[in-house]
């Protein structure tokens, strides 16, 4: 009962427990007292608003030259990865691919999710760095690697003199991410989940033509390749979408592991050799 109390009186603390319990994948909240789903409104609105006759529709504008369709609602039951090839192939820009994703209603992470997190950098950048998933501070903020994750990939690819925040496109680097939404407990995305969203991932890619692709942990690497094991993988060049790609561990395995950061520097070192 104190505690409760407290949490009432103390705006903070209150805060505090929200934001742990969105930290644990909290995404409905339950209310104190029960609610009967089916039952049905009163007849009398609802006769009212059956025969009032519906407004036709504003006709949609056109799109702009450079611009996709406006996306068309969804038809229930729609493949999903079906949808999102669909969506993808009419993105004929960047901006227009982050628009069609913020629409794309069928993957079960947006419910859940603060923000979609399309990318970060310079989309001109020889360098596109493919990541996982937003985990929390990326989610809340709506860029991707912005947590102690975020700020080592920094700091690895400054040493090669690399830097998101370059405007020259020999020194620059793109970010983003095979999911633009953040999992429940930051867990690995689903392969059905990595399914769907691969076609934007692909159209990404051309969007952006990068001359090097790094993909940073097992999810990017299974997204382009369609193999697992990145610790097996790491510093082979293979190649995806008729590009160079090198797989490196995520730098969330580097700091829980810091005696791996020897070999995640031989591969940037090829990383560097190879812009050359």
């Amino acid at each position: 009962m104190g505690i409760a109390a407290d949490i009432r009186n103390d705006w903070n603390a209150a805060l505090a427990a929200l934001a742990w319990q969105v930290d644990l994948g909290v995404s409905e909240v339950v209310q104190d007292a029960p609610q009967n789903s089916f039952d049905l409104p009163d007849a009398a609105p609802w006769t009212r608003r059956m025969a009032e006759p519906a407004a036709a529709p504003a006709p949609a504008a056109p799109p702009r030259r450079g611009q996709a369709e406006p996306a068309r609602p969804l038809s229930v039951g729609a493949d999903p990865v079906r949808v999102a090839t669909d969506l993808a192939r009419a993105c004929l820009t960047l901006e227009s691919l982050r628009t069609a994703m913020q629409d794309f209603d069928l993957c079960e992470l947006k419910k859940g999710a603060r923000n979609t997190v399309f990318a970060d950098g310079n989309p001109a950048a020889r360098v596109l760095i493919l990541g996982e998933a937003p985990g929390r501070e990326e989610d809340q903020e709506g860029r991707p690697f912005v947590g102690r994750a975020g700020q080592l990939l920094d700091r690895m690819f400054a040493a090669i003199g690399l830097s998101r925040g370059s405007a020259d496109r020999g020194t620059a680097l793109y970010i983003t991410n095979v999911m633009p939404w953040r999992p429940p407990g930051n867990r690995d995305p689903e392969p059905a989940e990595i399914a769907m969203m691969r076609p934007f991932v692909e159209r990404h890619i051309a969007l952006a033509n990068p001359d090097v692709i790094v993909t940073v942990g097992n999810t990017p690497l299974e997204a382009l390749t369609g193999q697992r094991g990145i610790l097996a993988a790491r510093g082979t060049w293979v190649e995806a979408f008729g590009k160079p790609l090198m797989p490196m561990t995520h730098p969330a395995y580097l700091l829980r592991n810091p005696a791996a950061k020897r070999e995640a520097w031989a591969d940037l070192l090829a990383i560097k050799a190879k812009l050359r």
